[in-house]
């Protein structure tokens, strides 16, 4: 028996924390619930060594599939793959990070925060790990109540103006998802992504999809112009919440892309193509260029998350093994280093109580280990040689100008941007002159905060070090992925062309994607000829 398989690992892994949650329920002391939720995320981090036995090739990996609603065609199906597994370990690994950098911040209904920080675990993980339409739009819709209360109830000043437009912005999008979901089953007759995977639709019908799932996607991302909700929500949210958000939530529209709007909807992707570049670019050179101008610290990192993620939604339309793979590696890199970012803003706002530039001048002679760890993830963030945001970002780079020296010129502005706001905030947060000198009585990084930032700052050097081993986990499943896209697309244009209307008349070919038979990349060549 496979070591690896002895237990239902993704099932146990999602709904753990939820099952966990409830402990907390007769807990008085707020000590004891962070201690509590502590203990349960370290659980979480060991239930998750089973994942460790991932192998390096494609098809989805640690299935669970079972009967759940028959009459309706619905299931419960859980699995991995070379384009998953990285998000679960990331939202695993945020968990335990998240309550460390929340335990002094957070002094008011600890015990209801904590609970969300459980719920988001487990619709995160949710929502990485279905194969099923209806399950995944399940988690989807549930990790908006929880960061919804995170910024509504433990936010800022302005934490209901955030807060709602937050809710109205992912709802927007999510009521978009569902509408293509319908739509799926009712062309497709299955709820089950893989089954769906193996179906090849008309270019009218992908034509929609794609424009739902877009604007669904788009607005999770966030792209621009959909981003407008982003540095509101930033601000407000408690550290804990910006961590989740960058780190998790912003992954999930990239995801989806790579899940659903490149598998399902192939024809249609390639036709729009140009539109995502486009889009990918401004939000790189806009991201970058607002940042620039901004003062306050929280302010900064989230538009630059909006260019650092226009980066990954290039690299995955340019439809490139390059492309792709440096897109699923940024957005681990991004996760990681922006996380750790909000947590150092965080841990300066504890001791100035302020997110401004100009209140957190002169750390480096008041916190020298504060400014270490700022200047690394400030070196990692701009994508520095050596650092994992060097990693990523140079492949998409190196893909952009595979496709065109036009296309990567145009995004080399977007890097440079990176370093002048990172720069340019570090120099001052460093050896700036402090407007009054209460700096000197701050103490420097305490013992809880080491322990969150080793994590990351680990994952930084080594990752961008030694990136092989990841790469090599997820370039099976992205080769797979993008052979059967380009057979889809060629078949669906084939189609096109030898339909009397310049259309396909049938709303879906059904494709035998068995193992037996050959796959789409091996028989669209010998159809064509």
């Amino acid at each position: 028996m496979d070591l690896f398989n002895l237990y239902p690992a993704l099932t146990v892994l999602t709904f753990w924390p939820l099952a966990a949650a409830l402990l907390l329920a007769p807990i008085k002391s707020d000590l004891l619930v962070r201690q509590t939720t502590l203990v349960i995320s370290l659980i979480e981090v060991v239930l998750a060594i089973p994942l460790l036995g991932f192998k390096s090739q494609a098809g989805f990996q640690f299935l669970e599939v079972i009967p759940w609603v028959e009459g309706w065609g619905l299931t419960y199906a859980l699995g991995v793959d070379g384009i998953s597994i990285l998000m679960i370990w990331l939202s695993i690994l945020m968990l335990p990070l998240c309550v460390l950098c929340s335990w002094t911040y957070i002094g008011r209904r600890v015990k209801e925060f904590h609970v969300c920080l459980l719920l988001m675990t487990t619709a995160c993980v949710g929502v990485f790990s279905a194969l099923d339409l209806v399950l995944f739009y399940v988690f989807w819709e549930a990790l908006l109540i929880p960061m919804y209360l995170m910024i509504a109830v433990w936010g800022g000043d302005q934490k209901r103006y955030a807060s709602i437009k937050f809710f109205i912005y992912t709802l927007a999008g999510s009521t978009l998802l569902l509408v293509a979901i319908v739509a799926l089953r009712l062309e497709g007759g299955t709820f089950f992504i893989p089954d769906l995977m193996s179906k090849t639709f008309s270019f009218r019908f992908q034509y929609w999809i794609f424009l739902a799932f877009f604007l669904a996607f788009a607005i999770k991302v966030p792209m621009f112009p959909f981003h407008t909700w982003l540095p509101a929500a930033h601000v407000q949210a408690p550290s804990a919440g910006s961590v989740i958000l960058a780190a998790v939530l912003l992954k999930m529209g990239t995801y989806g892309f790579l899940r659903f709007s490149l598998p399902l909807t192939p024809a249609a992707s390639a036709y729009f193509a140009p539109m995502m570049i486009a889009i990918s670019v401004a939000s790189i050179l806009y991201g970058g260029a607002v940042a620039l101008g901004q003062s306050d610290v929280k302010k900064l990192i989230a538009y630059s998350s909006v260019a650092h993620m226009g980066f990954v939604t290039l690299g995955i339309f340019l439809f490139s093994q390059a492309g792709v793979n440096g897109a699923i590696f940024q957005m681990l890199n991004h996760g990681v280093i922006t996380g750790a970012m909000f947590m150092l803003v965080g841990a300066v706002y504890e001791r100035s109580h302020s997110r401004e530039i100009v209140k957190n001048l002169g750390l480096g002679k008041y916190l020298p280990h504060f400014m270490f760890f700022w200047g690394l993830f400030g070196l990692a963030s701009f994508g520095f040689p050596g650092t994992n945001g060097f990693v990523g970002e140079f492949m998409v780079i190196m893909a952009a100008f595979q496709e065109s020296l036009c296309l990567g010129l145009l995004v080399i502005p977007g890097a440079l941007l990176a370093a002048a706001y990172i720069l340019k905030v570090t120099l001052k947060m460093a050896w700036g002159q402090p407007a009054s000198p209460q700096g000197r009585n701050w103490l420097d990084l305490k013992k809880k905060e080491w322990a969150y930032l080793v994590v990351p700052a680990f994952l930084v050097i080594y990752l961008g070090l030694a990136p092989t081993g990841l790469l090599n986990l997820i370039t099976p499943s992205v080769k797979d992925a993008l052979a059967t896209f380009e057979a889809k697309k060629n078949l669906v244009n084939l189609i096109q062309v030898s339909s009397p209307t310049g259309r396909p008349q049938g709303l879906i070919i059904e494709e035998d994607l068995s193992p037996e038979a050959p796959s789409a990349s091996e028989r669209v060549p010998e159809e064509g000829k």
